[in-house]
């Protein structure tokens, strides 16, 4: 078993899963993933919530990420060994390293390693001594998976991205705001074809309402659509008069988009009002923009892959 739980720990980096992970593994057993995952998590006292939370694309949790990380690295450098899908043992030489009693076992420490150092270097053969002392440095130092890091350069990218959508829209006609709203709309699925919808726009008169939309393609119910493309932020006597709108119009479902923002107050009335009022405010319609393709293309393309370990437990 590991050490006894510490209090009040975060999320570990993987560097620092490593030398739990290979403690225990100290027994020589086979041990799987899933229990190695409970007992660092308990080691960590890193709660359920906690082990809950995904790294930014929402495909992994993060905790699980890290220690997965710790492990592969363990591997390389020939301290632990893979019996089966899931399942891993300590090595010889794993055993020698934690007899040594290391205080911490990182990328640092297993660059001693030769099978580690030599993965490390197979892509950079002409490296000089001091070039690898470096390389080791920042290894040492470094916290995040190399998912993480894909994640968060994607993540500072799209609210780049996002930043510039938004300003874009502050300087469009309203007209084409209004336009851009209901290719939106239909793009997330309402409104059946976009021809339908955009017949819609402008129908209603000037009463509040800025076009009405199909809720879905059989038209069984409709969203009437406030589009305002403002600066500032649009406060509850907005919200108000829109909410009266709808009632003029018998409606019960509404979307109230701006450029801009919402404050509390506007917030608070369309939450505890009975039609149904959604706001999108200026960050949401660019990130929504961004999800659905509107308004941007695509640059570069990456995919991340993975050993396909169902495909390697046939062999033998």
């Amino acid at each position: 078993m590991v050490k006894p739980p510490e209090k009040n720990m975060p999320i570990p980096d993987f560097q620092s899963a490593m030398r739990p992970l290979l403690d225990l593994a100290k027994d020589g057993r086979d041990h799987t993933v899933r229990d190695s995952l409970d007992s660092l998590a308990q080691h960590f006292s890193v709660t359920d919530d906690e082990r809950r939370i995904l790294l930014p694309s929402g495909r992994a949790e993060l905790f699980t990420n890290r220690v997965a990380w710790a492990k592969t690295h363990l591997r390389m450098a020939g301290l632990i060994e893979n019996r089966s899908r899931g399942v891993f043992r300590i090595t010889t030489r794993g055993l020698e390293v934690l007899k040594a009693n290391p205080k911490r076992i990182d990328l640092r420490v297993l660059q001693a390693e030769p099978p580690y150092a030599a993965a490390r270097v197979r892509k950079r053969p002409e490296a000089s001594a001091e070039e690898r002392e470096k390389a080791g440095v920042r290894l040492e130092q470094e916290q995040r998976t190399p998912e993480e890091v894909i994640e968060e350069a994607y993540v500072s990218l799209r609210e780049s991205l996002a930043e510039e959508l938004l300003q874009r829209l502050r300087t469009v006609s309203p007209e084409f705001f209004e336009r851009l709203v209901v290719e939106l709309l239909v793009k997330i699925g309402y409104g059946g074809t976009r021809k339908d919808a955009g017949e819609a726009i402008g129908r209603s008169g000037d009463e509040g309402i800025d076009g009405i939309i199909k809720e879905d393609r059989l038209g069984l119910d409709l969203i009437y659509i406030q589009a305002k493309r403002w600066e500032q932020t649009v406060g509850r006597p907005e919200i108000q008069k829109f909410a009266g709108a709808l009632q003029g119009f018998r409606a019960k479902k509404g979307i109230f988009i701006t450029t801009s923002d919402f404050s509390s107050e506007a917030k608070q009335y369309a939450d505890k009002i009975d039609s149904k009022i959604v706001l999108l405010d200026g960050e949401q319609v660019a990130e929504l923009m961004i999800d659905f393709g509107l308004g941007v293309s695509g640059v570069a393309s990456y995919e991340v892959k993975r050993v396909d370990s169902d495909f390697f437990s046939e062999e033998g």
